[in-house]
């Protein structure tokens, strides 16, 4: 069987799929790393929306696909930027999920940690204050669910901080609040533009300094920072810089098996949206690396950073669409449509090669419903084999 895909020139190519997938198992916990992948949300297709409603989610579907990645002993983080928190999920709908997942983590025993922002602020924040009380109204959901609480970045804070001063004033109130240790996340603008001098500066140099001051300031209410930079030289130094106990979740979705298996001064563990559709993979790799066999890890895992790397290429923040199409094709939900119709903020050329690449990789657990559904796709846009 040969299916024709369209390449970015125009032009059709035959392509011939794989018949058998990877053999993947589930398999005992993980030992020496801790691992989370940032999970998508599966939109409700028959709902009668647009982009500017408010996301209806099939929650069967989406709840179902946390349970596969709890099977495969990774965790779960929730409502992050890979769920489109705010690009499509708004505030409600992100604590809808919260509640949701939290619950049905407790229900498997599987690991968790939730997304805290601002995103209730539609509009102009004005003032610190009310940023701080945004975050504290979702910390105190989060918190009271028993997830773990992940402090992501804030579009409103970026907007309101006059410099590095107002981000130490807001993040030491809020970790002086914290029941429990949180995650730390710094997310670059390539994931999202309104984060340009995220910290107080431009200058990323500068902006570490004052990262590490809140993190020094407050070494028991911090379990770990999440650094999504896509540079990989600048996480190994500061994670070499992080106090005791604080761990490192590698964010980087081109770099990370050489984060993950790390070098004679320490290692990243992986909180990463492409371990969404890599999960089962990814867990595979990890178990190998719990051995002590960071070269067989490698090999598993190297192979994955081209399909990765096509995935998160600019504009970095559509990278979900690429997720959302594999989940479909690897029949883990029954249709491609997605939260805001961003099913359409990616080429049929893009498209295509995520499959390819993906099919090349033996992620399809049915290769020939993977073939047949990308076929249906490829009609859709008037290509017929």
């Amino acid at each position: 069987m040969t299916i024709e895909l369209p390449d970015s020139s125009g032009r059709l190519r035959t392509y011939e799929p794989r018949t058998t997938p990877l053999a993947l198992d589930t398999g005992a916990p993980f030992t020496s790393r801790v691992v989370y992948s940032a999970a998508h949300v599966v939109a409700d297709p028959f709902a009668d929306t647009s982009p500017d409603s408010p996301a209806a989610v099939d929650w069967d579907a989406t709840l179902a696909f946390r349970r596969h990645l709890w099977s495969h002993g990774l965790g779960v983080a929730e409502a992050m930027d890979t769920a489109q928190r705010g690009m499509g999920l708004d505030w409600a709908g992100a604590a809808e999920l919260i509640r949701r997942s939290a619950a049905e983590a407790r229900a498997v025993g599987g690991r968790i940690a939730c997304g805290v922002g601002t995103d209730q602020l539609t509009g102009p924040a004005g003032d610190l204050a009310t940023v701080r009380a945004a975050y504290e109204e979702q910390l105190a959901l989060v918190e009271g669910t028993g997830a773990q609480a992940i402090l992501m970045a804030s579009r409103a804070l970026a907007a309101v901080a006059e410099g590095p001063e107002d981000y130490l004033e807001v993040y030491g109130h809020l970790l002086r609040q914290a029941t429990e240790p949180v995650v730390l996340h710094w997310l670059g603008p390539m994931f999202d533009p309104a984060l340009e001098g995220y910290w107080g500066s431009a200058d990323l140099d500068a902006a570490t300094e004052t990262f590490l001051e809140v993190i020094a300031a407050h070494p028991d209410k911090v379990d770990g920072i999440k650094v999504s930079l896509l540079d990989a030289r600048r996480e190994v130094e500061l994670r070499r810089r992080l106090p005791h106990g604080v761990r490192c979740y590698t964010g980087d979705d081109f770099n990370y098996p050489e984060l993950i298996a790390g070098d004679d001064h320490g290692f990243s563990h992986a909180l990463l949206g492409i371990f969404d559709p890599l999960g089962p993979l990814a867990a595979q790799a990890v178990r190998v690396l719990d051995t002590g066999d960071a070269k067989g890890f490698r090999e598993l895992l190297d192979p994955t950073v081209e399909l990765s790397r096509h995935l998160f290429q600019a504009p970095t923040r559509f990278y979900k669409t690429g997720v959302v199409l594999l989940a479909w094709l690897a029949g883990h939900q029954d249709h491609f449509a997605m939260v805001g119709g961003l099913q359409s903020a990616r080429s049929l050329p893009h498209v295509a090669r995520a499959y390819e690449l993906a099919d090349g990789l033996g992620l399809f657990p049915d290769p020939a419903l993977a073939e047949a559904r990308m076929k249906n796709l490829l009609a859709v846009y008037g290509v017929t084999s």
